[in-house]
């Protein structure tokens, strides 16, 4: 990779109400191919928010949305402000492939009918390479003997991980994990966290909101801290916990299970 290679995600200047709620106030925000950006901060800091504007699950009123050096076009401002071309949109969601704290599986489909659904429907992939490489997803991620397994089958890690390898299984430029343990008690949070550290070795690029304060420390290559929707400190992980520089910062890590 060269110095010139755009990164995969840019943001910058991002700017996100709801009505009269200002939730994002300024945020920048680069991934680069192989980084993995961990966000942290309290509830209401903005962080899932500003993960669902890099793929326009929500629109936000300011600021720039790069892919791969493509700006995002928009049509309107403000809150009218919304993606101007949908074939772009759909190129950028496909690419950014988002796991959700709460599974999101479809519970009338197999597991391995839920890795493959996307590809299939929405890319319109062939379904017999398709289904090798969701059987190989699953076992890569550990589940797969529950091809076959309906979602209610599973234990939430295993719900997780089926819904990290459907976001694999999109060939995505990057993954976009929204709070992706916070719902699973601890054993099973280990075994979600073991994928994701085995992706982050492969070089996956990624974007990581988490409670979790030992992966964003482990895991990360640079951890950015929101608070009240501001990027109040950004940096290396061994900077920000082991020399935290914000006072609200070493509050915040004070209380959480870095400390």
């Amino acid at each position: 990779m060269t110095a010139a290679t755009p990164p995969v995600i840019q943001i910058t200047g991002l700017h996100k109400s709801f009505g009269a709620l200002e939730v994002l106030k300024g945020v920048d925000l680069t991934a680069r191919a192989g980084d993995v950006v961990s966000l942290i901060g309290s509830s209401g800091s903005g962080k899932s928010t500003l993960l669902r504007c890099a793929n326009l699950l929500e629109d936000s009123q300011q600021g720039d949305i790069i892919f791969e050096g493509d700006p995002i076009r928009w049509k309107g401002d403000g809150h009218n402000r919304r993606p101007a071309d949908g074939e772009q949109v759909r190129k950028i969601r496909t690419n950014l492939s988002m796991v959700f704290q709460s599974f999101n599986l479809w519970s009338h489909l197999t597991i391995l009918q839920n890795v493959m659904e996307a590809p299939v429907t929405v890319l319109g992939e062939d379904r017999a390479e398709v289904e090798d490489r969701a059987r190989a997803l699953l076992d890569k991620v550990g589940i797969g003997a529950k091809c076959e397994a309906w979602p209610s089958e599973l234990s939430g890690g295993q719900q997780q991980r089926a819904a990290i390898a459907r976001a694999l299984c999109m060939q995505p430029r990057a993954l976009l994990f929204d709070e992706p343990t916070s719902a699973l008690d601890p054993e099973l949070e280990q075994e979600v966290i073991r994928v994701i550290r085995g992706l982050a070795e492969e070089g996956r690029t990624m974007i990581l909101v988490t409670h979790d304060m030992r992966m964003a420390r482990d895991l990360s290559s640079h951890t950015i801290f929101l608070h009240l929707g501001k990027v109040e400190e950004e940096g290396p992980p061994a900077q920000l916990f082991g020399d935290a520089q914000s006072a609200r910062l070493r509050t915040f890590l004070s209380h959480s299970d870095a400390a």
